[in-house]
């Protein structure tokens, strides 16, 4: 069952087309991945879906709620990963929980939630005290103060060394597994092929192709691809985590 429904969806800046006509759909439960060069179109799909930026056509539906016609009550039901400037300075982590769920109308246990992303022992620092891998699972944490259906999570690892990353991945995974959708655009195709159930793959403001990421790489060997340098059973990246284990060392 589709949860999120995308139809010929368009947006146009005067003489500049970011998205040209994309379709798609997001299963109820799965990990849908967007991917894509820089510029392709993927962000401004999502702002436009998660309600932040106005459509020039097409048609969108949330849970079964028209973009056009509810959009109030789609903020409801998705949690929206917020940047770094979305944190006022002045509070610590446990304040800015509580500030946020003020703003949702929502009760929530702080300690719960910082303890869900393995934060509830800086509860009583700053955003700003954090380290990359801490402040991107603090900032996932305000996307789950509504108890949301769906989550977007837009170049979450960004930056990250790869324990961090390796731990954002369980985080990830565990949402998944709480019945929480999970729309994620990145860069790394390693971590699209190890999250997302499905991916689009987007390109000038169109998608070119969509399936599950075996049946695209299966795809690809199919069409008789090889490639330049043959891979090894492991690399750089697990030599790296075997030398330093995977647990998290953050300060």
């Amino acid at each position: 069952m589709a949860i999120i429904k995308v139809e010929n969806l368009v947006k146009r800046y005067e003489q500049f087309t970011a998205v040209n006509g994309i379709s798609f759909e997001v299963a109820q439960g799965e990990i849908f991945g967007l991917l894509g060069p820089n510029g392709a179109g993927k962000t401004t799909t999502l702002e436009i879906i998660e309600t932040l930026r106005a459509k020039t056509s097409g048609k969108v539906w949330v849970d079964g709620i028209d973009l056009d016609k509810a959009p109030q009550e789609i903020k409801k039901i998705i949690g929206v990963q917020l940047q770094s400037s979305g944190f006022y300075p002045n509070l610590n982590l446990k304040e800015l929980i509580e500030l946020f769920a003020g703003l949702y109308n929502e009760t929530v246990d702080p300690m719960a939630l910082l303890r869900s992303v393995n934060l509830e022992d800086k509860a009583k620092n700053k955003f700003k005290q954090l380290s990359g891998g801490q402040k991107q699972r603090f900032s996932i944490a305000t996307t789950l103060i509504n108890h949301p259906k769906i989550i977007f999570l837009d170049e979450p690892t960004t930056g990250l060394d790869p324990q961090a990353r390796r731990n954002l991945w369980d985080l990830i995974k565990q949402l998944k597994q709480n019945g929480t959708t999970i729309v994620i655009t990145t860069h790394y195709m390693d971590e699209a092929e190890e999250l997302c159930d499905r991916v689009a793959i987007v390109d000038a403001g169109t998608i070119i192709q969509q399936d599950t990421p075996d049946k695209l790489i299966d795809q690809l060997l199919a069409s008789g691809f090889q490639r330049l340098k043959k891979t090894k059973e492991a690399n750089l990246e697990d030599v790296f985590l075997n030398l330093t284990g995977k647990d998290l060392r953050e300060s």
